[in-house]
């Protein structure tokens, strides 16, 4: 009766899960009983072995493309990665943390997948911060690859900041230096002047990168301006970069193609200023230039250099169609040369 049973309850679960392929059997032929008993699986073994026949097999998922609207959230500040400022008592320097963890790491957005062939183009916007509308604008309506060049002179609100980096985009402090124009254009009371002391100078450096915590680099692009005068001064721009490599930063020269080489500090100078000057017609050319650089080198580096609605109205609508063109958005962070060996010493000094 036990086995009538559970064969019972076999052929139950058998009826349920549907039919089953039945195994090979032997040549025909006379068989004893007991080497016919001894092939028989076991009534529950026979329920697995059945279980397992028709249990489906689960489709394999295809790879999901990982592009610009993938960008992940990028780190908040680190108290271990900030330090106080000499002669700024309320703010934060960035510093290489004890353990070797620098800036240009810990805050730099994630990367993209690239599919084959694909060109790499990045986009920092300047200005960030002056306009709060025009700040969320570009911060929910840009793709999150996209840097953010925070004003030194800006205030921007914490909350802020971190949807800033919950959307992907990693942040650069600008620091305001003497534009092409100067006087007449004027950056700023906290400026780096070529007419300065280096004292000075090195006090409105501490200004400027105490303004934003949690940044992966600074830039020269600021609020519009693009401080030609001061960085062709070696003289003037070199302390300047030495504190920058010093403090694990990324550099990005606004310059385009003028951005100084050096082994101790990861740099570079962008390709294209997109809005100069920002009317339509010419920033449709100056993306179709950009487009161009990154087709014949792989790469191509971008910069907005004031936020303005018309501006990100038309990188919004650009940035949609560069997939289908061949091209992936990537962070600026993510098209930085490698340093060599030397500047990972010094940073970690």
């Amino acid at each position: 009766m036990a086995m009538l049973s559970t064969v019972g309850l076999g052929a139950a679960a058998l009826q349920s899960l549907g039919p089953v392929q039945p195994k090979s059997l032997p040549a025909p032929g006379r068989q004893d009983d007991a080497k016919v008993e001894a092939q028989k699986p076991e009534p529950a073994k026979a329920v697995i072995q059945a279980t397992e026949a028709v249990r489906p097999v689960p489709e394999a998922k295809p790879a999901q493309a990982v592009g610009p609207a993938m960008s992940r959230r990028v780190a908040s500040p680190d108290p271990t990665l900030l330090e106080p400022a000499p002669h700024e008592p309320t703010a934060r320097l960035p510093r290489v943390a004890p353990d070797g963890r620098s800036p240009r790491v810990v805050y730099a957005a994630a990367p993209a997948v690239l599919p084959n062939g694909a060109a790499r183009i990045a986009l920092i916007v300047s200005g960030v911060g002056l306009s709060e509308k025009d700040t969320q604008a570009a911060i929910s309506g840009l793709p999150g690859p996209v840097s953010l060049a925070v004003s030194a002179y800006a205030s921007m609100k914490p909350a802020t900041l971190e949807a800033a980096r919950a959307a992907g985009h990693e942040l650069f402090a600008s620091i305001p230096m003497e534009p092409q124009g100067y006087p007449q254009i004027d950056e700023g009371p906290q400026a780096l002047l070529t007419g300065s002391t280096p004292e000075r100078n090195a006090l409105n450096l501490e200004w400027a990168l105490g303004r934003l915590e949690g940044a992966v680099g600074a830039t020269g692009a600021s609020d519009g301006m693009l401080g030609e005068r001061f960085a062709e001064v070696g003289g003037a721009i070199d302390p300047v970069l030495d504190e920058i490599a010093r403090r694990g930063l990324l550099y990005l020269d606004p310059r385009p193609g003028r951005g100084r080489t050096r082994p101790d500090l990861r740099a570079r100078s962008v390709d294209v200023v997109i809005d100069d000057p920002p009317a339509r017609a010419e920033m449709e050319a100056k993306l179709a230039t950009l487009e161009r650089i990154a087709r014949e080198k792989g790469m191509a580096v971008g910069l907005v250099g004031r936020l303005q609605p018309v501006t990100l109205d038309r990188l919004s609508k650009w940035s949609k169609a560069l997939a289908g063109r061949g091209f992936v958005l990537v962070p600026v962070s993510s098209l930085m040369p490698d340093s060599n060996p030397a500047a990972n010493a010094i940073a970690s000094q």
